[in-house]
């Protein structure tokens, strides 16, 4: 059957062509690249304005700290330096230009009001090492944002000291280990891992000292209970459950799951990487889970990534509360708040950063929850899983769902299919999609699944981006079959051509070096 090209797919066509030659455009590099800084760079430029050192300042300097020659710096006026790196910020793609459906990361919108909230002088200026006196209003915030993440959770209690979403599994799991050893039960050597959570996991428990046992999904893609059962023994420290799972399904068994895990002495941990999926609706806490970490990127609305502060605060059941990190904010019978003292509570596993935790970051998060309030964080799980369900509607016409069962607020489709008939991999539908102005999905996660994208839209997108992004899915399987070669050589519009991402991550280029002759960017 012959398939139309969208009007989209032949303006893209028609800058198919010879890659541009020329030192100033380099192969693989579109218009929108511009040159650098030292390209940029002219002797005495951007000097002028500076006072001059005085004559003996290098004298001052020990001559064994000064440079033989001058650092090789560019030589700029200030306007082309604004102008480079406002040009360049117009090159990336954030949250504030355009939606993330990358499935497991959960890229929320951040509200703005959390960040007034993160930037008032009360709480941006106050010295981590203020005493308690000084700190109320801080330590008041986040003594209740524990009291929060305790109610949403149906945990006793909460640290809020982790860095990170993985640095919270890790305290988890440390607390764990210091459970049993507690108790003396030393033999517990292994912690049991469906391959359906996340690949963390199974690294957070090795760090930890202990053997990884994996566990196969069934084929509805919960966990395969007779797999788990055989699994668990005398020799089990805890099972680790990402529910909802990275194939964006509820795990239905979990309650006979904990069971099974609580009869043989073991723990249960709940990786919160999804709990944007279920607040409201399931307590991990009350289901039996022991611990769980939380996402406060993935569910309350504070920044992601990008190498800058995080948080993965932790909530445990009543028999874990003596092993949390120290200190705790602790609230006096006068309504006052202080931090432990250290070696207050001997049994503590320790700090596990520095301070009390990023606290900007829980400002953000505190600042979410109160504005939403409880019915509003039931809206937002079901908002999200409502999106992630209708965008799995409208892209099954197009690629296979491996699970017709509803999803939460991720789904699995796959391109399996398609590169069986056109040679089109789930890459090149990813690179394709660039072109269409939309950045690609999660691809090949979880790879229990061919050709996998996992798609998660969350709960702020409209309808008209979500049908934006199915309609450009599906154009892109019609290109597929009438036009591969469009597919497999995208993207096309975008300021970089397609890269050897294989050969960048293992031996990456890190060294700007001028260009010499027909040499690229970055000769060797």
């Amino acid at each position: 059957m012959s398939v139309p090209i969208t009007p989209e797919a032949a303006a893209a066509a028609a800058l198919l062509g010879p890659e541009p030659s020329g030192l100033s455009v380099p192969p693989g590099a579109g218009p929108a690249l511009q040159p650098t800084l030292f390209e940029l760079s002219r002797p005495g430029r951007g000097g002028g304005k500076v006072a001059h050192p005085p004559k003996d300042a290098l004298d001052r300097i020990p001559a064994a700290a000064r440079r033989v020659t001058p650092p090789a710096l560019p030589e700029i006026d200030e306007p082309t330096v604004a102008r480079h790196y406002v040009n360049l910020s117009r090159l990336n793609y954030s949250i504030d230009t355009g939606f993330y459906p990358l499935g497991s990361c959960t890229m929320k919108y951040n509200p703005k009001v959390n960040e007034w909230a993160a930037r008032l002088p009360g709480f941006a200026s106050l010295h981590p090492f203020a005493p308690d006196a000084l700190a109320q209003g801080t330590l008041d915030l986040l003594w209740q944002l524990e009291e929060a993440l305790a109610a949403i959770s149906g945990m006793e209690a909460v640290t809020l000291q982790p860095a990170a979403g993985a640095q919270g599994e890790l305290a988890g799991i440390l607390m764990v280990r210091a459970y049993h050893r507690a108790r003396g039960d030393l033999d517990r050597t292994e912690v049991v891992i469906p391959d359906n959570a996340h690949g963390t996991n199974p690294a957070t428990a090795s760090m930890a000292g202990f053997t990884t046992v994996s566990i196969p999904s069934a084929p509805d893609g919960g966990v395969d209970i007779e797999a788990f059962r055989s699994a668990l023994g005398p020799r089990t420290a805890a099972i680790m459950i990402t529910n909802p799972s990275t194939l964006g399904l509820f795990e239905k068994r979990v309650v006979e799951l904990l069971e099974m895990v609580h009869a043989v002495g073991a723990l249960a941990y709940m990786d919160g990487a999804n709990l944007n999926a279920i607040m409201g609706h399931f307590r991990p806490g009350d289901a039996g889970f022991d611990v769980m970490h939380f996402n406060v990127h993935k569910t309350f609305g504070t920044p992601h990534g990008g190498g800058g502060p995080g948080a993965g605060p932790v909530g445990v059941r009543a028999a874990l509360v003596p092993f949390l990190p120290s200190p705790r904010v602790l609230r006096e019978a006068d309504g006052t708040f202080r931090l432990e003292a250290p070696g207050e509570r001997p049994s503590s596993i320790g700090r596990m950063r520095s301070f009390v935790g990023n606290t900007g970051v829980l400002i953000r998060a505190y600042a979410y929850i109160r504005a939403h309030g409880g019915p509003g964080l039931v809206q937002v799980s079901e908002d999200a899983v409502l999106a992630a369900n209708y965008l799995k509607h409208r892209v099954a016409e197009a690629y296979e769902v491996p699970f017709e069962r509803p999803c939460m607020h991720e789904f699995i489709a796959s391109a399996a299919a398609l590169k069986r008939d056109t040679g089109v991999r789930t890459l090149d539908v990813a690179k394709r999609l660039i072109d269409y102005g939309h950045h690609p999905p999660t691809i090949y996660f979880p790879h229990t699944v061919e050709e996998g994208m996992l798609i998660e839209p969350t709960e702020t997108e409209s309808v008209e981006t979500l049908d934006a992004f199915a309609d450009a899915l599906i154009a892109i399987a019609r290109e597929a079959h009438e036009a591969p070669g469009l597919v497999t050589s995208a993207p096309t519009t975008a300021p970089v051509r397609r890269l050897d991402e294989a050969a960048a991550a293992r031996q990456p280029n890190l060294r700007w070096r001028p260009v010499a002759g027909a040499e690229t960017p970055c000769p060797e």
